[in-house]
């Protein structure tokens, strides 16, 4: 018992992929992606300067360490050359290679040049060794304020 109708015309195959639904998955994933990328790059604006540090106490008379930012050196209020650096320390603690010496960089000098002169003072024996930095919102230096 076979029906026959006559409609058998109308239902043939279509040969055409619908790709409505494809273009709007593809589109979805490109603005999660366009959302996501900017999100999972680190660009993380460093001010070394400023600081949250506690303040440590003071020593009476403490021995700064000057880097201008002409690079040149300052031991105290006097200016060394940096040849000359070793014996401008020397003089300033009196040869105590166990005093602690601040370090006051001008937030312009290249990191380079900061580690230049931790290098040189570890090279002459001096190990205690403390950035200074202003507290976040004040002008008050912090001696020896980590970070």
């Amino acid at each position: 018992m076979a029906i026959r109708t006559q409609e058998t015309e109308e239902l043939s195959e279509l040969g055409e992929i619908n790709v409505t639904p494809f273009i709007d998955v593809i589109l979805v994933l490109l603005i999660i992606f366009m959302i996501a990328a900017p999100i999972s790059t680190v660009d993380v604006p460093v001010d070394l300067p400023a600081s949250t540090a506690t303040p440590q106490p003071r020593p009476d008379k403490p021995v700064y360490v000057t880097l201008k930012a002409d690079l040149s050196v300052s031991v105290g209020e006097e200016a060394f050359d940096w040849p000359m650096l070793a014996s401008g320390v020397d003089m300033a603690t009196g040869a105590n290679r166990d005093r602690r010496l601040f370090i006051r960089a001008d937030k312009t000098v290249p990191y380079g040049e900061i580690m230049r002169l931790f290098n040189a003072l570890r090279a002459i024996g001096y190990l205690k060794v403390a950035m200074v930095a202003l507290e976040q919102g004040g002008s008050e230096p912090i001696p020896g304020g980590q970070p």
